[in-house]
């Protein structure tokens, strides 16, 4: 991982400087969208005022998701690996049949 850089974001019109690594960048900036999206949400369908508030909602609502979709607390990684492993097999066989188009022997 590289030293971390000061990058800006900005979530409600607000903007902070934040540390994150280069490789990391696009994942951050994807979740700022998605946290920003939420917070507007939050400050256009309900009476919730002031920007802790409303991104304490969307905390809570973002964990909720997370939780109901069985995301949190459950291990979901030998599906995900699986998953994968199914994957890599169709590649290896894509791969192969590739390789038979270019064949000169």
């Amino acid at each position: 991982m590289t030293t971390p850089r000061t990058i800006e974001i900005s979530l409600l019109g607000r903007t902070f400087k934040v540390p994150c690594a280069k490789e990391e960048e696009p994942q951050l900036i994807a979740a700022v969208e998605y946290l920003d999206g939420k917070m507007r949400a939050i400050r256009e369908n309900s009476k919730v005022i002031g920007v802790e508030r409303i991104a304490m909602m969307a905390g809570l609502n973002i964990a909720h998701e997370l939780l109901t979709s069985g995301g949190g607390g459950n291990n979901r990684e030998p599906e995900y690996r699986e998953k994968l492993q199914a994957m890599e097999a169709e590649l290896d066989c894509a791969l192969a049949d590739q390789d038979k188009l270019f064949d000169q022997s």
